[in-house]
């Protein structure tokens, strides 16, 4: 115990702003533990063995990973993910972990940190680093690392599925979801207030904290079915789950239907009136809409309107897309250029002050509109009395900041 404490100590040492996240863990021994693994109520359980024959200074890189898995919320994505894909065997979760410790191990380590053997990093299946769990979960399949790495397992805190030797809710020094939340919280003011230490992806993962996007999960939810609904719309054929129907045809195997995540276009508001403070809120929102088709980058592409539309770009990376703009408002003109791109998309989503006049009929698919909260004003000159055209009825409408 006393080389697990000072190995935490030095974690501390080099990153000062996860501190309170290091010492909000729980130890609990137990020999039948690979090595070290967190649940998800920040337990963080050790095998004597494994401290006695590591490094203290590799160790303190192994809280640093353990409690990263906790921060990022490993778990809750990883839980989300096997429900929406049936998929909870050995096999997936073992991805699910790899593809968890891609995503924290391209940037942990350095600076003080050594990296401990065996830590997975993205350059072993040659995939870029910075992307999330579930971009790794949707661009490799990992079977080529799964017989190397079938002793890896951080715990239910990097997948969302409960070990045997966890102890559950009810068991000694479990934090309460509040409690959890809080310690997030604080770790985000930590690394927004030592922004020159903090690498990229930490900062990245603060900046949403602090400013939460709106529920892009459910109201694209309701999209993919709307979509999904169309015939032939939001399905593929796939032979990873044969049809029922081949049981009535012996020696063919017939292909299943899949559902596919919808194709979204973003049009964003760049007008005058618009500020940068939500130029930034919108860049934060396509971020989360790539989130919330899965990951799937492919899927999402963004047009910057003020009174002309410019070219669709897809999506890389939300924080590489140059927004265009200045002049008038005329979100007609983005929503005419997002119904000419081929394949035409499921899903336009307008991030927009609403200061704009509105197509006169619905387009053929589903329509979300984001409007930037402004607080309530008294106008002056000629516009005082102006009032905007509200969002068409069509469209689904949430307030965003």
């Amino acid at each position: 115990m006393e080389k697990l404490l000072a190995a935490r100590l030095h974690a501390v040492k080099v990153r000062p702003y996860l501190a309170t996240a290091l010492f909000s863990l729980h130890v609990v021994e137990d020999r039948s533990v690979p090595a070290m693994a967190v649940d998800v109520h920040w337990r963080c359980y050790v095998s004597p063995g494994f401290v006695a024959r590591t490094p203290l200074e590799d160790l303190a890189g192994v809280w640093v990973h353990e409690v990263s898995h906790l921060i990022r919320d490993h778990h809750g994505r990883g839980e989300r993910y096997a429900r929406e894909r049936g998929e909870y065997g050995p096999g997936e979760r073992l991805r699910r972990n790899i593809a968890a410790d891609f995503e924290i191990n391209d940037d942990i380590y350095g600076d003080g940190l050594p990296r401990p053997a065996g830590a997975v990093r993205p350059s072993l299946l040659q995939l870029p680093e910075g992307l999330l769990m579930e971009e790794y979960l949707r661009t490799a399949s990992m079977s080529g690392l799964a017989a190397d790495l079938a002793w890896l397992d951080c715990g239910s805190g990097a997948d969302g599925q409960r070990r045997p030797w966890e102890l559950g809710p009810d068991g000694a020094q479990a934090l309460s979801r509040q409690q959890r939340d809080g310690v997030r919280f604080r770790v985000a003011e930590a690394v927004r207030g030592r922004p020159g230490e903090a690498p990229e992806g930490w900062r990245r993962w603060a900046d949403e904290v602090f400013h939460p996007p709106q529920p892009w999960r459910q109201l694209l939810g309701a999209a993919v079915r709307s979509a999904a609904a169309a015939p032939g719309g939001g399905e593929d054929h796939t032979y990873r789950r044969p049809s029922r129907r081949s049981a009535g045809l012996p020696g063919v195997l017939l292909p299943g239907l899949r559902r596919m995540p919808p194709r979204v276009c973003v049009v964003i508001d760049t007008s005058g009136s618009v500020s940068d403070a939500e130029l930034g809120t919108a860049l934060l929102e396509v971020a989360a809409i790539a989130r919330a088709v899965g990951g799937r980058r492919d899927l999402v592409s963004v047009i910057s309107c003020d009174a002309a539309a410019g070219i669709a770009v897809p999506l890389c990376g939300a924080e590489d897309i140059e927004l265009i703009g200045g002049g008038g408002t005329d979100l007609r003109s983005g929503f005419a250029r997002a119904l000419r791109a081929r394949p035409r998309p499921d899903v336009i989503v307008a991030l927009t002050d609403g200061q704009t006049p509105w197509p006169s009929a619905q387009p053929p698919c589903r329509t979300v509109v984001g409007l930037f909260r402004r607080p309530a004003r008294a106008g002056t000159g000629k516009d005082a009395d102006h009032v905007p055209d509200p969002p068409p009825s069509w469209a689904r409408v949430v307030v965003v900041g």
